[in-house]
Order: structure tokens, then sequence, then C-alpha cells
């Protein structure tokens, strides 16, 4: 199966619209970001603007047009109270999936220099990891109406992972690291038949354990099953094929560490209808009415430069074309291992 991602929104005009969702009167409202101080408020959540567009056929840029309400709202204050909300969300948690792939970024030089060293070496002497990538860098953008390689792909939960833009990230007890991976995240809706429809693109931080991963690569699935943070904003339109961004950690203002990243097509081994491609395949991901998370890979980590993040430390991550940088706080670590008990009869 081919997934249909041509969301309404996919075929909008060039223009970009960037929508975020904030708690107003005590429901969650979508609002259209006018500037970086501003934003107009629609009359209904994301997730209800998406399923008029689905209902309607009409693109999710004008259904966003057509909901504006006449009352704005200052973007600061909204921060500074806490407000802002994922830019999508499904009203039952449990029916949104978070997943994401790996070893999708063609990276730095020297990971590329490692790469090509590799491939002219003795294919039983590669790492899984090395052949997974270069499997990606030979396969991984096929040509129309081809299936192109498979990704690494993993699971991080359902919607009760993600935390709110701002928000802190919780830490759990058992985790030997809290590392952030600044990533595109493509957000997506399955309509009622089951049919996957993009809404558009948000900034993300697929946040792991890299020390648990780094151990040992079949304890990668434990090391993504962490929270994780995507937005605030939802871009609405084409994806740019060049992005350039800024991951950096940061405590009480001053930057303790900062690193430029690529990503975008351009800067990707695999096409997006590729990774799309191989996560709605499976029919498990095709129940209808529900949300999808996906994150798509970074080559940029500060854990890579040895860099341990503590509680009250901040990640940012900022890409110019996303408006407001995704910023969320570590949190203390928790003690919650879930201990489990026996029923008796």
């Amino acid at each position: 199966m081919h997934n249909d991602t041509n969301a309404s929104a996919d075929s909008s005009a060039s223009a970009h619209l960037r929508l975020i969702q904030c708690v107003h009167q005590g429901s969650t409202r979508a609002a259209l970001v006018e500037n970086e101080h501003r934003v107009r408020l629609t009359d209904a959540d994301t997730y209800s603007l998406a399923r008029r567009a689905l209902e309607s056929g009409k693109p999710l840029a004008a259904v966003v047009q057509d909901s504006l309400t006449g009352e704005t709202l200052d973007y600061g204050e909204l921060v500074e109270q806490g407000q802002l909300l994922p830019p999508l969300t499904h009203p039952d948690p449990a029916h949104c999936l978070v997943t994401g792939t790996g070893l999708t970024h063609l990276g730095s030089a020297d990971t590329r220099s490692a790469m090509h060293a590799a491939s002219n070496s003795d294919e039983a002497e590669m790492t899984d990891s090395m052949r997974m990538f270069k499997l990606g860098v030979e396969g991984g953008k096929p040509g129309e109406g081809k299936i192109g390689a498979q990704p690494e792909w993993f699971y991080k939960g359902d919607g009760d992972c993600v935390v709110a833009p701002e928000a802190p990230l919780p830490w759990p007890s058992f985790a030997e690291d809290a590392g952030e991976e600044p990533e595109l995240a493509g957000l997506y809706i399955n309509d009622d038949q089951g049919r996957p429809h993009r809404l558009g693109f948000a900034i993300g931080n697929e946040f792991s354990d890299h020390i648990t991963e780094r151990y040992n690569y079949l304890w990668l699935a434990h090391s993504k099953l962490r929270a994780c943070s995507f937005g605030p904003e939802l871009l609405i339109g084409e994806l740019p094929a060049h992005l350039e961004g800024t991951s950096r950690i940061t405590r009480q203002g001053e930057t303790l560490w900062e690193k430029p990243f690529l990503t975008g097509e351009a800067n990707m081994a695999h096409s997006l209808a590729n990774l799309e491609h191989h996560h709605f395949k499976y029919a498990g991901f095709r129940r209808p009415g529900d949300v999808h998370v996906h994150f798509f890979g970074t080559a940029t980590l500060s854990f890579a430069d040895g860099i341990k993040v503590n509680p009250g430390e901040r990640y940012e991550i900022d890409l110019p074309a996303f408006g407001r940088p995704l910023r969320n706080p570590l949190a203390t670590p928790d003690d919650d291992e879930g201990a489990v008990t026996v029923i008796t009869l």
C-alpha cells in the first residue's frame, strides 16, 4: 500500500500557515499565528478542524481561514501562563500514536566519511547500524511509484507521552541519560476509511536515553520509551527541502551548549514519502480517526559531544521556518517504576 498522505494542507497554496493550540477559557482551541506577538483564535481545536477538512473535501488551510474568530491573544502571555499545548492532540490520548524513524539523515562530513569507509570494507564487518544507514543512502529515495528501503523504526508511546511546549520533560528514575534529539515531526490523521492524511509538520524533541541505547543497540526500544515534545507551531504547507536550525542547552538564560543542524529532504537519505509508506503500510496504523506523530530523525545530538543535561536546564530547538522555538526544561527524576502487584480473588 502506498499511503495517501495528500492531506488537505498539502494541496494548499505555497504560502505557509502556522497553527498553535492553547487552553482558552477551559477548552482546547487552535489559533492562527499572525506574527511573533499575536495569534487569532479559531472556533475549534486542530483535530476538529482536520475532521472538517476531511468531511468537506476542502484544504485544511481554507478550513482554518473559515474558522477564524475576531479574538486575538498575546502569544507571549500564553507562554508565560503555561497555556500552550501541542499543536495537534486527540480527544483520547490512547488514539494518538507516537513513533519515529532513525538513521535517516546524511549527517556531518565525518559521518559520511565513516559510511564511505565502511562501504569499501567487507560487508560482514559492518555494524547493523552502518548497514541500515547504507541501505537508506542507496535506496531511501525510490522513483515515482516504487517502494524504497525500510528505515529503522521505533515506538515511543501514545498521546500521554507528549509534553506541551515550555513544560518540563519528565525523567524516569531508571533512565541513564536525558538527551534531546532535534527533529522534524510529521502530524497525521486517519479518515473514516482509515486513509492517512498529513496535516503538516512541527519541530520535535524526540527525547531519548542515549547511554542505554549505546550499551547495546537491542536496547533501542527501551531507550525510546520516554516523553517527547513537538510544536509549538504546526506548519501547514509544503516542507522546504533544506532547513537549517539550532539546537541548544541553556540554564537561566546562559547557553551551555549549542550546535547547528540540518534537516529537510535535501539533507536526508530517505524521502518523506518512503518513511511514511513504511509506517502506514501496517493496517494497525490505519485505524479510523487516529492521530499519528512521527519523528523523522536527526544527525545532531549534545550527547555526541559529551554533554550531560541536568534538571533545570532547558532544551531549545530553533527552526526559523517554524516560528517560535520548541523549549522544554528537564524535570527532576521521578521515582515511579511501576511495581506489579498480584490480584487476589
